[in-house]
Formats: C-alpha cells, sequence, structure tokens
C-alpha cells in the first residue's frame, strides 16, 4: 500500500514518539518543530495531513500565518489537524473555522489522537500529483495522456479529439497498432524499472480503426517513487493516412528498435534456454524438462526466469508466445 505523507508540526517529544510509533505503517511522517521552516517543508512535502500541536506553541502570533498551509492550489485539500486543549479548540473553532478540517482534543491523550488521525487516513484520497496534473493538462495544446502501467487513465481534451476517444479504450495499446501492442508494453515496463525520469521515441498512433499517424512521444514519470505512473506527451509528425495491408509503418526508429530487439533476444538466448523454451511450447513441466536434459528443476527454474527476463514478459506462458510469434523457436509440425 502507497503510504500518504504525513507531517506534524510539534516541539513536544513524547507527541512524536508516540505519532511515529503509531502512524508509520500508514504515513510517511515527517515532523518539523519551525511553524516557518515548516511552510517550507509543505511546499516540499504536499502532505495529505498536516497535524498542529498547539501546546507547543504559546505565542497567538504563532499561528498567525496558518492560513498559508492551504493558500496555494497544491494544498486545498490538505486534511489541517490541530492539537490543542478543549479551552483553546473554542477559540481556535471560531477563529479558524473555514481553515481547520478537525480539532484534536488533548483530554482524549495520545492514543485516541493516533487512532483519529488513522480513521481519517482512510477516508482520505487524495493524489495530489493527479490533483496537479489535472489543473493543468487541460491547458495543453497537444494531445496528453495520464498513465498507470498501459491504463489510460485519463487524456485532455485534445486527445479526446484526437483519438475519437470511446468507452472501449482503456490502455494506450489501443492507439497503436494492433503488431506495436507487445512492444510497446515491453517498453514501458522497462522504462518504470529504470532510473530515466523521461524517454522520447517516435513511433505510429492509430487515430481511429482506419486511420494512422506519425508522432513524437514523450513519456515522463511523475514521482520517482511510482514508477508506473506516467505522463505522455504527444506531437505529430505528420498527416493521418489509411491502415492497409501493404502500409507498415514510417517510422523508421521504431521498426528499426523493434527490429534489433528481435535480433538481441534471438542471439541472447543460450543454447540451453533455447532447449528448454522448445520443451515449454511442447507442453513439458519443469519436472519433465529437468529428467528430459539431465539437470536440476532449479536449473530449469532459472532458465525459465531468464526467459521471461529476456523477453519482456510477466510470465512463462508470455514467453513461449513471444517466442513462437517470432520463430525464436523451431516447433515441429504433427
Amino acid at each position: 500500500m502507497q503510504k500518504k505523507p504525513l507531517l506534524i508540526v510539534t516541539k513536544n517529544e513524547l507527541l512524536i514518539k508516540e505519532l511515529v510509533q503509531g502512524l508509520s505503517t500508514l504515513f510517511d511522517v515527517s515532523v518539523e518543530g519551525s511553524i516557518h521552516v515548516a511552510y517550507h517543508r509543505v511546499l516540499d512535502l504536499l502532505p495529505d495531513t498536516i497535524v498542529f500541536d498547539k501546546t507547543s506553541y504559546r505565542k497567538p502570533s504563532d499561528f498567525k500565518n496558518l492560513k498559508n498551509f492551504k493558500a496555494t492550489h497544491f494544498l486545498k485539500k490538505t486534511h489541517l489537524a490541530i492539537y490543542c486543549s478543549p479551552l483553546e479548540i473554542k477559540i481556535m473553532a471560531k477563529r479558524y473555522k473555514d481553515l481547520v478540517d478537525e480539532f484534536h482534543s488533548t483530554a482524549a491523550g495520545l492514543e485516541q489522537l493516533v487512532i483519529r488521525i488513522s480513521r481519517t487516513a482512510e477516508q482520505l484520497k487524495l493524489n495530489y500529483w493527479h490533483e496537479c496534473f489535472m489543473g493543468l493538462y487541460h491547458l495543453m495544446k497537444q494531445p496528453v495522456l495520464l498513465l498507470e502501467k498501459d491504463q489510460i487513465v485519463n487524456m485532455n481534451e485534445v486527445a479526446r479529439n484526437t483519438f475519437r476517444a470511446s468507452k472501449e479504450m482503456f490502455e494506450v495499446t489501443d492507439i497503436v497498432r494492433p503488431i506495436d501492442r507487445s512492444a510497446i508494453r515491453g517498453s514501458l515496463r522497462k522504462f518504470a524499472k529504470g532510473k530515466h525520469m523521461k524517454a522520447t521515441t517516435e513511433t505510429t498512433l492509430r487515430i481511429t480503426k482506419q486511420k494512422l499517424r506519425n508522432a513524437r512521444i514523450t513519456i515522463s514519470k511523475l514521482n520517482i517513487k511510482i514508477p508506473d505512473t506516467f505522463i505522455m506527451l504527444i506531437d505529430f509528425t505528420g498527416d493521418e493516412y489509411c491502415l492497409r495491408a501493404s502500409i507498415g509503418s514510417t517510422a523508421a526508429e521504431v521498426e528499426n528498435s523493434l527490429a534489433m530487439a528481435k535480433c538481441m533476444v534471438e542471439q541472447n538466448f543460450t543454447r540451453r534456454e533455447k532447449e528448454i523454451i522448445t520443451l515449454l511450447c511442447k507442453g513439458y513441466k519443469t519436472k519433465e524438462i529437468s529428467e528430459a536434459l539431465f539437470v536440476s528443476p532449479k536449473t530449469v527454474e532459472k532458465h525459465r526466469s531468464s526467459i521471461i527476463k529476456r523477453t519482456n514478459s510477466d510470465t512463462i506462458l508470455e514467453s513461449i508466445i513471444y517466442a513462437i510469434n517470432h520463430n525464436l523457436v523451431e516447433i515441429p509440425r504433427s
């Protein structure tokens, strides 16, 4: 489960210990003792929840800039909670009723504070990178897609009009030619696992079932900690043309890279891997392969994992299908 960012503003060491211990399974907890510094930390962290310990700050002036913590678009939905005495709750509720989301009384104790913050966390379904994206991507004059793995989570109006988006369009592979789908999936998996935050390439996109258009696409990760979430920006490089059996992609870079990838897979398969995947294609189980090749079952499993990795697959079944489709193994015809 993805942890949510939580900022605690306090000087109370006991409170810090109790909250960190009680909330660390749900939150990535950050602590700041200075209110002034905390504001700058908030802009950096964009926390789902902020907890202010009023008991640590006695001067009225300490809270005069509390509104700054919700002053930007990125912080509008942050859950702002104040921990204070029952008397202070009455005073602050009048002064900050439109700003503070919840007050926690010191009379209830720290254990109840942990419980209430935990319950609030379960109800909050905030996603700040998504909020930021949604606030900006409609302004873009080029098609922009929001992706989670190969799923299209959302697209701006330009993309919706360009691809004549329908309810059936749920995956990024719905906007590429059928023969490119496995390559696109493999590329996204590699990009997600890699260290780079951005990648650019050229490809051919399917505008409608019968219309194609060459494009330069840029894929960017939104957060290094969430590697499977991307923004895809599309820059078209030519006019639409019809999809016909005699016409292939004019995106030479992509075609060459696919051909090279196939060549690399063929060259990188070891003799033993070819033997194993050939037997797998015939329906042999791990134990049967082990007996046929006079190797241990663990060795067979090791080669299976290597085959899955080489073909950018998730399962050995995908690897088998890939190997057959790309003629990487010879299957005797009955």
